[in-house]
């Protein structure tokens, strides 16, 4: 297929997790979407839908940290039935945008997503764009691609409700949560766009000192340390999909990822005044620390924040979360605590989340707390009234953020 023209708008879809979408929007608006000529088109709990040129899709899938999927649409058309579908997906170029098999690129992973009164079986339009592609490419180069699951090629994605259908092609491969730093995840890690989108809601934007104790394997201190230098989490990642078409686009995806890499540093806002240590090693402003009692956690953070080159940027410590250092400087302190569901017993818990409260009233007056949890009942036990009570889906498990304004003293 000839290069789509870099300015040709197609409407683009981004994909986030449930009760992510108004941070993801919020995300959005501070990369200039959402003004006069790029609207929002549509608004979902799992989405966010615009109009975008190829290359400012190649962009968002670079740039997002909240987002799970970027996917820029191929064609969009009336389908009353499964045979309209193998009709409309088989009129499509796709000799041009596939590599002639058996090109190890020629690889096709389709992800459908259905509702309407035509289909009960969730699996079985997959199977129809999946037929109706590759016998185009038989009757076109007289050969097939290979399909599956893999994601290791080309990746679309169909949405069809009602009589309408619209097909869509990945930019990137596997989940944008897979950044590629967490060699070692350690026990029940949050995901990064799951981190990313805690800090973005609590306010986190790299211009406090951030404090993370009970860190794990490190993903929230990593993702504070991207957030603080401006970093886009889409360069640590090797794995695209739109760089496995046969479109003549090789040079525009790495102008996109030179531009996008060279922004990324510390604003001039929050970089440190003078001729400081910390300014002469590129380090933000405000410190970000991370604390765990677990030396192989700790251990773990370390790697992963190293694999994401951001390991100079943190302050890891060895401790019990309550004998983490507080900076002087207020800023936000975050925990992600067991909660009972897939890691320690709720009964044992309860005495952790009384000890959370106290460190919180005892150690962090002028401080805003974060805790994220996936129990109500252990909440409860922190002592303390959040101002701010944020949903959010870990799995499938509904959690909160819950904020907690900690001041010095009455807060009157």
């Amino acid at each position: 297929m000839p290069t789509p023209p870099p300015t040709k708008r197609s409407s683009t879809r981004i994909a986030c997790a449930t009760h992510s979408a108004p941070v993801l929007r919020a995300e959005l608006e501070s990369l200039g979407w959402g003004g006069e000529g790029q609207e929002f088109q549509e608004e979902h709990a799992t989405y966010l839908q615009v109009g975008a040129t190829l290359e400012q899709a190649m962009e968002l899938a670079l740039r997002l940290r909240t987002a799970t999927q970027v996917m820029w649409q191929l064609a969009r058309f009336r389908c009353p039935s499964p045979k309209a579908l193998y009709k409309e997906v088989a009129a499509y170029p796709w000799e041009d945008l596939f590599h002639p098999p058996p090109h190890p690129d020629a690889y096709l992973t389709i992800r459908a997503a259905t509702d309407t009164p035509t289909i009960d079986n969730q699996m079985y339009p997959a199977l129809v764009v999946k037929d109706a592609i590759c016998d185009r490419m038989v009757k076109k180069t007289g050969a097939r691609p290979d399909a599956g699951p893999e994601r290791r090629g080309i990746v679309l994605s169909l949405y069809w409700k009602d009589d309408r259908a619209a097909l869509f092609l990945n930019i990137n491969a596997q989940s944008l949560s897979n950044r590629g730093y967490r060699h070692l995840p350690g026990a029940a890690p949050m995901r990064e766009t799951l981190a990313a989108a805690t800090l973005l809601a609590a306010g986190y934007d790299g211009s406090t000192p951030l404090v993370n104790p009970m860190c794990g394997s490190g993903t929230i201190a990593i993702e504070a340390a991207l957030i603080a230098t401006n970093r886009a989490p889409g360069l640590l990642r090797p794995d695209y999909a739109i760089t496995k078409t046969n479109w003549d686009i090789n040079d525009l995806w790495q102008s996109t990822r030179a531009r996008v890499k060279s922004e990324g540093a510390v604003p001039a806002s929050l970089a440190p005044q003078g001729g400081d240590r910390a300014s002469a090693r590129g380090l933000p402003a405000h410190p970000i620390i991370a604390t765990d009692h677990d030396p192989l956690a700790l251990h773990a953070a370390r790697k992963n924040a190293q694999a994401a080159g951001v390991e100079h940027l943190i302050k890891f410590i060895e401790c019990d979360f309550r004998q983490t250092p507080i900076p002087r400087a207020p800023g936000h302190i975050i925990l992600n605590p067991e909660y009972g569901e897939r890691m320690g017993d709720a009964t044992e818990l309860e005495a952790t989340y009384a000890a959370i409260g106290d460190f919180f009233k005892q150690s962090c007056p002028g401080w805003t707390g974060h805790v994220f949890t996936g129990s109500p009942q252990l909440a409860k036990c922190i002592g303390l009234k959040p101002a701010r009570k944020r949903p959010f889906m870990n799995g499938p498990i509904e959690c909160r953020l819950l904020t907690f304004e900690l001041y010095a003293g009455s807060n009157r």
